[in-house]
This record gives structure tokens, C-alpha cells and sequence, in this order.
């Protein structure tokens, strides 16, 4: 039987189909990479680890070679930025400090079974690492902190760590701790290359080249907090602080916390007088002993906590 309009298809009918056709102007023309590596099975005569049939983006060999250096460099620098970029991530704090100061309840459990053995020299370090230990309490506070009272911005702020252990772990562990997302920026390493538990899986990165890595944590960086360390510490902070010195990056704060401990390591006022550095530069960094004070230094540099906040974008791209 004939259509009741005549042979002519429903209104309704005619605009899916007209959408359809439209659809297929937007189509692809070629089959995606990821389409053609999925489904590009060799023949068996060329699938063995000797053939080079495989495709030169999924041959994991091909790509691993010395003279592909500069492609793994740009895929080490691409990741973790378009993966940012999907998460929304533009503003961070930077969180540096040694991997060996373990929290309170490990230090004085340490120190208990110091005592127990008799061992002086294993006594004494026992309470240096005691000591040292409220340094990761600090270290959590203050993400933690970070990650509450950012919640109100217009732009949220992200805790970024070098992602392992040590004062590292308790700036993720803080921002966990509230329900937050951190982020871990982990080095290949002989050791320490299991991430610490506490960052967000999908901001969680793993790297080669330290250069990239600490490419990464300048990017999106609105400050660096800087607790005690080591040489991997110390390398951190100074290329910041010669980026932020000679106008290579932006001024932006750069906090050490426990006067104490880095006035004992390094005499700044030393460089001044040798004329190593000028007196305008001890004003790039500012010393700070607690969560409260960090925060209280970053309000005051960016407003956080003025009653009409406008907190834009934070940070450029160096």
C-alpha cells in the first residue's frame, strides 16, 4: 500500500536521513593509527622479532633506538602536557624534598628499635630522622591545605610531586587526604621507582629524560615549595631559581621551609658579599617554618583570600 503522505517519507524520517547524509561529509577519509596498529596483523612468515614489518609507531625496538632520541624526547614532552590539558590542569604547586624523610609514626617506631638494639650511631640518626620527620607532617598539611582552600578559585590548584617517597608521598598523601587530585612526575631510577600510593592514577607519569621532568614542573607552576633535600633537591631549586633569575621564567614564589636547615647548608649572604649574587636576589625566595605560613605568603602574592578573588591563569609556559 502507498505511504498516507503520497510515497513521500515522514517528516521526522526525512530529517534523520537528511542527518545522516550530513554525517558522512564529517567521516574520516583513512582509517586511524590506532585503527590500522590494532588490527595489522603480519603474516607469519614476518612475525617474528627479526622482521621489520611492523609498523615503525607500534615497533617498540624501531622506537628505542639511539638515533630516535629526539622522538622519544618529544613524546616524553607531549604526553604529560596533552594529558594535562584533557584534565584541566593549569595551575600547580610544586612540591620538592627528600625521598628519605619518612613519616613520624616510621621515624619513632626507627627510633624505639635503635634503643632496643644499643647501637649509638644507629641511635643517632634514628632521632636526626625523628627530627626531620615533621617535615613530611608539614608537607601534607600543606597540600591538603592547597587543595581545600583552592576549591574556591576560579582556577583550581594542583600538588604536583616528583611522585615518590619521602616528602613527596605526603604532598600527595595531603591533597588525598581532603578527596583532591595530585599529581606524580616519576624518574626511571635504579631505585625509587615505584610511585607512591596517593597520586591520581590518570596524573601519574613516568620519565626518562630528567630535563623533560623538570621541564614539566615549571610549566604550570604558580610557586615552589621547597622542603629539605638532597642533591636532587637542591638541583630542583637551583635551576628554578636561575630560570626565575635570569628572566628565563617568570617571578614567582619560591618558599623554603625550616630557616634552620637551609641557612646551616647554604650561606646566602655569603654570595652577596663575594659578589657571587646580588642582594636583589636573596628577595627570589622567602623562608617559612609551617602549612599556615606557606599559604599565607601565596594569598598574599596572588590574593587568594581577598573577598573578590580573580585568579585567571596562573601560570605561562616557560
Amino acid at each position: 500500500m502507498p505511504a498516507p503522505d503520497g510515497g513521500k517519507l515522514h517528516p521526522r524520517r526525512r530529517y534523520a536521513a537528511t542527518m545522516t547524509q550530513r554525517n558522512k561529509l564529517h567521516e574520516r577519509n583513512f582509517p586511524t593509527a590506532e585503527e590500522e596498529a590494532l588490527g595489522a596483523e603480519p603474516p607469519s612468515r614476518y612475525g617474528g622479532p627479526e622482521s621489520s614489518f611492523r609498523l615503525a609507531f607500534t615497533d617498540e625496538r624501531f622506537l628505542l633506538r639511539e638515533e630516535l632520541r629526539p622522538v622519544r624526547m618529544q613524546l616524553e614532552l607531549l604526553k604529560p602536557e596533552m594529558v594535562q590539558q584533557e584534565q584541566r590542569i593549569e595551575s600547580t604547586i610544586v612540591l620538592f624534598g627528600s625521598a628519605r624523610i619518612v613519616p613520624p609514626e616510621v621515624a619513632q617506631a626507627q627510633l624505639q628499635a635503635a634503643r632496643d638494639s644499643g647501637d649509638a650511631a644507629a641511635l643517632r640518626r634514628a632521632e636526626v630522622a625523628l627530627e626531620m620527620s615533621r617535615y613530611y607532617d608539614e608537607a601534607r598539611r600543606f597540600a591538603a591545605l592547597v587543595t581545600i582552600r583552592s576549591r574556591t578559585l576560579d582556577t583550581p590548584i594542583y600538588v604536583v610531586t616528583g611522585g615518590g617517597p619521602g616528602i613527596m608521598e605526603a604532598g600527595n598523601r595531603g591533597a588525598h587526604d581532603v578527596g583532591g587530585r595530585s599529581i606524580g612526575l616519576n624518574i626511571v631510577l635504579p631505585h625509587e621507582q615505584a610511585p607512591n600510593p596517593y597520586i591520581t592514577p590518570e596524573l601519574c607519569f613516568q620519565f626518562h629524560y630528567f630535563a623533560l621532568r623538570k621541564m614539566h614542573f615549571v610549566m604550570r607552576s604558580i610557586a615552589l615549595v621547597c622542603f629539605p633535600g638532597g642533591f636532587g633537591t637542591l638541583d630542583e631549586l637551583f635551576e628554578t631559581m636561575t630560570l626565575v633569575q635570569t628572566g628565563k621564567s617568570r617571578a614567582r614564589p619560591i618558599l623554603l621551609f625550616g630557616r634552620a636547615f637551609w641557612e646551616k647548608l647554604i650561606d646566602f649572604q655569603h654570595l652577596v658579599d663575594s659578589g657571587m649574587i646580588s642582594a636583589e636576589d636573596l628577595g627570589l625566595f622567602h623562608f617559612v617554618e609551617t602549612a599556615e605560613d606557606a599559604w599565607e605568603r601565596l594569598a598574599e602574592h596572588y590574593g587568594f583570600d581577598a573577598p573578590a578573588t580573580e585568579t585567571g591563569e596562573f601560570a605561562d609556559d616557560i
